[in-house]
C-alpha cells in the first residue's frame, strides 16, 4: 500500500496513540512496521487477536507483560561464543519468567472455561524451559546482581568478608572514638580498596601503617594503620576469590543458556506479539471502538463512524454508505462544513480496519479490502517546484490514476479547485468518469454545482452533502446521503443585514434552473434533518427503554431471589425449632419409660409413644415448595366447589357449599340457615357417613384410642353424649390425661365441655391447652 497515504490520513498519529501501552522493545517494532493489509484472512485473523485481548479486558483481567528491553544482541554475544554479564544474564531470564507467568495466565483461563478465537494457540508456541529459569532466578537478581545462593563457594567466601569486613570496622571504630583529635573527621573511608583513616599530617607518627593517599592540600593523610594491615590483606585475598567465583558463575550460566537461543529469541517476539494484541485492545476500550466486519466485495458500510483524532465527546458521527449500489460519492457544500474531515474519516477508519485495529463506529459497521488507498486532500503546493496549488493537485491526481485498480479507494478533495470554475468542473467530471471505467471506489468533494447533476446522472453515483443551519449560520457537520449541498451565500448575506434590494437583484440575475435546484434541495435538507431527528429521538426512546427494561427485569429478578432465599431461611429456621422439640420430647418419653418401670405401674403403650414420636417429626418443613405436603394439602383443602363438605371455623360447625357469590364468598348451608362466609372462615373436610352420630376418636393400635377427641362440626347433644362415653374409654385404658378439642367458634361446646368437667367425678383437673398447642380452642383434662 502506498505509504504516502498514512501522513496525509494521519494513520501514523493513531499508531503513537497505541504506543503509549506497549511495554516490550519488540512489541514497539511491531507497532512501527505494521501497516495495513489487502489479505482478508490476515485483517480477521489480527481482528481476532484484538478481539481476544478486549474480551480478556471485559474480563477485568491482562495480558501483564514486563518492560522488556530487546534481548537479540545478547543472543549474538552467545552465538560467537562470548559470555553474558548479570544485567544480560537478568534482562534474559525477565523473559524467561514472563513467559511462565503467561502460560500460567492462560491456563487458569482455560480453565474457567473463557473462549478465545487465536490467544491460546499463540501462548501454545512459547518454548518454557523452566530449568534455566529456576537457575537463572537462583543465581541473578533483577538487577543483575549475583546471588549468594548462586554457589556454596560464592556464598562462604562472602561470609568472610563480611567477617573480616566487621573485624577491620571494629578496630578502625576504636581509633575514630579514642584519637578523634588526631583526625580531620573521625570517620572510616576507602582508598586503593583498603579501609583508611584521615590523619592529620602533623601526627603522622602518631600512627604506624601504609599512607594510601593525601588530600589536594596535603593537611590530611589516608592511612592504614598496621594493626588492620594483616587483616585488609586477608580481605583483599577473599574480595579477589569473590571475583573468580562470580567470574566463573557467568561463565557457568553463560553456557547453559547457549543451547536455547532459538527459543529464547522466539519467546522475546511472542512476547512482543502479545504486547501489541494488549495494546490495540486497551485503545480499543479507550475509544470505544469496536469490531467491523470485514467485505471481500468492498462494501463499506460505517454506522455512526467517528474521526480517531477529534474529541470523541465533540466529535460528530456520521454513516457512510459505499460499494453497493454506489461506487461514487460526490459531497457538494460550502467550505468548512465539514467534507474533508468525513472522507478523512473514511480513509483513516478502513487504514485502521485493514490493520486489525477496531474502529470508532458502531456495532455491526463494516469495512472493505483495499489494495490500496489513494487521497489527495488539502494544499500541497510546492515552493520548490515552483507550483500552483492546482498544479499541486494535478501531479497528485496524474500519478493516482495511473496506480488505481477495481479494488482502490480514492479520496479526492475539492475536486478541479483552484482554476475556472466552468473549466474545473468540467475537468472533475472527466476524472470522474475517468475513475469510473476501472470501477475503482471514490469519495470526492466539491463545491461546483455542475457535480451536482453529474452525481444526479450518473450511474453508480449518489450525491451527498453537510447540513448547514441557515438560522443559526453554523455547519452541524451532519452528512446528508441522497441530498446534494445548497447554495447558501444569498441566504447567509441576508441574514447578516445586506440590503434586502441588493438580494432580489442578486436573485434574479441567478439562473432559474439554479433557484429551482436550490429550492429543490433546501426541501430535501429539511425533510432529511426531520428523518434524522426522528430517527435520533426514536432511538433515544429505544435506548431509555431497554434501559428500563433490563433495570426492571434486574429488580424483578433480585426480588425473585430473596423471596427464595427468605422462604427458605424460614423454612430452615422451622426445622431447627422441629429438631429441638423432638429432641426435648424424645427426652420427655424417655422419662416416662423410666418412671413407669420404677413405680411399677402400667406403661405407656408403645404405639402411643410411636404416634407422639411422629407427630413431633411431623413439624419438619420441607425446604422446596413444591416437595411441601403441608403447602399441598393446604392447598387442596382451599381448592372450593359447589357441593363440597365445610367447616365454618368461626363457628366450628359443618356446612355444605351452595354457591360461589365471587370475591372468594361463598353461600353455606349451616343446617337450616344460609350464610355468606368468606373462604379464609372455611376448611374443606370429607363428607360424613349416613349415621345418626359419629364418634370421631382415633384408633392407635388393635387395642388401644388416641389420646384426643375431636367434637368440631358436631350438634351440642351429640357431642356431650361422646364426651361422657370417651370418658369412660379413657378411664378403662388408663391415660393419665386426654385432650379434647372442641374448638372456638361460638363457644357454645367449650362451655358445655367445662360444665360437664367440672361436676365428672372421673375428672382430677383440667385446663386450656398451651397457646402454641391451640389455646382456649382444646382443654386438656387429668383423669383419676
Amino acid at each position: 500500500m502506498e505509504t504516502k497515504v498514512f501522513d496525509t490520513l494521519e494513520y501514523n498519529k493513531i499508531k503513537n496513540s497505541i504506543y503509549q501501552y506497549l511495554t516490550t522493545k519488540n512489541g514497539k517494532n511491531e507497532l512501527q512496521i505494521l501497516k495495513p493489509t489487502n489479505n482478508d484472512k490476515t485483517i480477521n485473523i489480527w481482528l481476532d487477536e484484538t478481539d481476544d485481548g478486549m474480551h480478556i479486558l471485559r474480563l477485568d483481567k491482562e495480558i501483564s507483560i514486563p518492560k522488556l528491553d530487546d534481548i537479540s544482541p545478547y543472543i549474538k554475544r552467545l552465538k560467537i561464543d562470548a559470555n553474558l554479564n548479570g544485567i544480560e544474564l537478568s534482562k534474559i531470564n525477565k523473559v524467561l519468567k514472563s513467559v511462565n507467568y503467561l502460560v500460567n495466565f492462560f491456563d487458569k483461563l482455560n480453565d474457567e472455561q473463557v473462549s478465545l478465537k487465536k490467544l491460546y494457540d499463540i501462548v501454545n508456541e512459547f518454548q518454557t524451559i523452566p530449568g534455566i529459569s529456576k537457575r537463572l532466578s537462583f543465581s541473578i537478581d533483577d538487577e543483575g546482581n549475583i546471588l549468594n545462593s548462586a554457589s556454596k563457594e560464592l556464598n562462604a567466601v562472602r561470609k568472610r568478608i563480611d567477617k573480616v569486613k566487621s573485624d577491620i570496622r571494629g578496630i578502625m571504630n576504636g581509633y575514630t572514638k579514642k584519637q578523634s583529635k588526631y583526625l580531620t573527621e573521625p570517620i572510616v573511608t576507602i582508598r586503593e580498596d583498603r579501609m583508611v583513616v584521615p590523619v592529620k599530617a602533623e601526627y603522622k607518627n602518631k600512627f604506624g601503617g601504609i599512607v594510601h593517599d593525601r588530600s589536594s592540600s596535603g593537611q590530611t593523610l589516608y592511612i592504614e594503620p598496621s594493626s588492620v594491615i594483616g587483616l585488609n590483606n586477608e580481605l583483599r585475598q577473599n574480595q579477589i576469590a569473590e571475583r573468580q567465583e562470580e567470574r566463573r558463575i557467568l561463565i557457568e550460566l553463560s553456557d547453559l543458556i547457549r543451547p536455547y537461543q532459538w527459543e529464547i529469541v522466539h519467546n522475546s517476539k511472542i512476547l512482543g506479539h502479545l504486547d501489541l494484541i494488549n495494546a490495540k485492545a486497551k485503545y480499543a476500550r479507550k475509544m470505544k471502538a469496536t469490531r467491523p466486519f470485514v467485505s471481500k466485495e468492498n462494501l463499506v458500510n460505517l454506522r455512526k463512524a467517528r474521526h480517531p483524532l477529534i474529541d470523541q465527546n465533540k466529535v460528530v458521527a456520521n454513516d457512510l454508505q459505499l460499494g453497493n449500489p454506489n461506487r461514487a460519492i460526490v459531497i457538494t457544500g460550502p467550505n468548512t462544513g465539514g467534507k474533508t474531515i468525513t472522507i478523512k474519516t473514511l480513509g483513516l477508519l478502513q487504514l485502521m480496519g485493514q490493520s486489525g485495529l477496531f474502529i470508532t463506529a458502531n456495532e455491526e459497521s463494516q469495512i472493505g479490502v483495499f489494495d490500496n488507498i489513494f487521497a489527495d486532500i488539502g494544499d500541497e503546493q510546492s515552493i520548490e517546484q515552483n507550483l500552483s496549488t492546482f498544479s499541486s493537485h494535478m501531479d497528485n491526481i496524474v500519478d493516482i490514476l495511473k496506480k488505481i485498480t477495481k479494488h482502490s479507494l480514492i479520496l479526492l478533495d475539492e475536486l478541479g479547485a483552484g482554476t475556472d470554475p466552468k473549466e474545473g468542473a468540467s475537468l472533475a467530471m472527466a476524472i470522474l468518469d475517468n475513475i469510473g471505467e476501472t470501477d475503482a471506489e471514490v469519495v470526492a468533494t466539491t463545491h461546483y454545482p455542475e457535480l451536482k447533476v453529474y452525481a444526479y446522472n450518473r450511474v453508480k453515483t449518489a450525491n451527498a452533502s453537510m447540513e448547514f443551519d441557515v438560522e443559526t449560520l453554523k455547519p452541524t457537520y451532519h452528512l446528508l446521503m441522497g441530498v446534494p449541498g445548497q447554495s447558501n451565500g444569498l441566504n447567509i448575506a441576508e441574514r447578516l443585514g445586506l440590503s434586502s434590494q441588493i438580494i432580489n437583484e442578486a436573485r434574479s440575475l441567478t439562473d432559474q434552473d439554479s433557484q429551482d435546484l436550490n429550492n429543490m434541495i433546501v426541501e430535501l435538507t429539511n425533510q432529511t434533518k426531520l428523518a434524522r431527528e426522528h430517527a435520533e429521538h426514536l432511538n433515544q426512546q429505544l435506548e431509555d427503554a431497554t434501559k428500563l427494561h433490563d433495570e426492571l427485569s434486574d429488580k424483578f429478578n433480585k426480588y425473585q431471589n430473596q423471596k427464595e432465599r427468605l422462604v427458605a431461611e424460614a423454612k430452615e429456621k422451622a426445622n431447627e425449632i422441629a429438631k429441638d422439640t423432638k429432641v426435648k420430647a424424645d427426652r420427655i418419653i424417655s422419662e416416662l419409660h423410666k418412671k413407669q418401670k420404677q413405680i411399677g405401674k402400667v406403661s405407656v403403650k408403645e404405639n402411643e409413644l410411636i404416634d407422639a414420636q411422629g407427630e413431633v417429626n411431623s413439624l419438619k418443613q420441607d425446604v422446596s415448595l413444591s416437595n411441601n405436603r403441608v403447602l399441598k394439602r393446604e392447598k387442596a383443602k382451599h381448592d372450593f366447589h359447589k357441593g363440597d363438605d365445610v367447616l365454618v371455623k368461626s363457628y366450628g360447625q359443618r356446612g355444605v357449599l351452595m354457591n360461589d357469590l365471587g370475591n372468594h364468598n361463598w353461600e353455606v348451608q349451616l343446617g337450616i340457615l344460609k350464610m355468606k362466609i368468606n373462604e379464609d372462615d372455611l376448611k374443606k373436610v370429607k363428607a360424613e357417613k349416613e349415621q345418626h352420630f359419629t364418634t370421631r376418636v382415633k384408633r392407635t393400635g388393635s387395642s388401644g384410642l388416641s389420646t384426643t377427641l375431636d367434637l368440631r362440626g358436631h350438634r351440642y347433644e351429640n357431642a356431650m353424649h361422646e364426651v361422657d362415653q370417651y370418658l369412660d374409654s379413657a378411664v378403662l385404658a388408663g391415660y393419665p390425661s386426654i385432650t379434647i378439642i372442641h374448638g372456638k367458634g361460638t363457644g357454645a361446646l367449650r362451655t358445655g365441655v367445662t360444665n360437664l368437667l367440672k361436676r365428672d367425678r372421673r375428672v382430677s383437673d383440667f385446663g386450656y391447652s398451651a397457646p402454641n398447642a391451640g389455646g382456649d380452642g382444646s382443654t386438656i383434662v387429668k383423669l383419676k
